[in-house]
């Protein structure tokens, strides 16, 4: 069965994106801890990050530390976290996660609704960000 993000990867749910290659992808989680909140995922469904081929899990890295670089320019942030908990969706999945302090990285204050227009702002800019990396 597929998951929820190979859903989002194959357009069959809305996603927002900010970066997308043969691998992997990176988008929008739609209850973010933070403004910016990115999900970087493989496009092989795998479930454990301790599963990745080591060529798929140092491609991954490498995309969320641009992301995470393209987050510090954007929101000014004290830290991006990376955190790869893996519980929400059988998927592996890296969260990059702008923030300034250790509370900020509670999934006990993940938003539970974001306006897609906001999210598809967040987004565009993130990207384009990216593209300058």
């Amino acid at each position: 069965m597929q998951t929820l993000f190979t859903r989002i990867i194959r357009g069959e749910i809305p996603g927002h994106f900010v970066y997308r290659d043969e691998i992997c992808v990176a988008f929008l989680t739609i209850n973010p801890i933070s403004t910016g909140h990115t999900l970087v995922v493989p496009i092989e469904e795998i479930d454990q990050w301790t599963d990745l081929p080591t060529a798929t899990s140092d491609h991954l890295m490498r995309v969320a530390k641009n992301i995470g670089n393209a987050q510090k320019q954007l929101y000014d942030c004290r830290r991006v976290a990376l955190i790869i908990a893996g519980f929400e969706v059988p998927h592996c999945h890296l969260h990059v996660i702008p923030a300034d302090t250790m509370s900020d990285l509670s999934f006990d204050q993940a938003a539970s609704h974001v306006d897609p227009t906001e999210l598809a702002a967040q987004a565009q800019k993130i990207a384009s960000i990216l593209k300058t990396i």
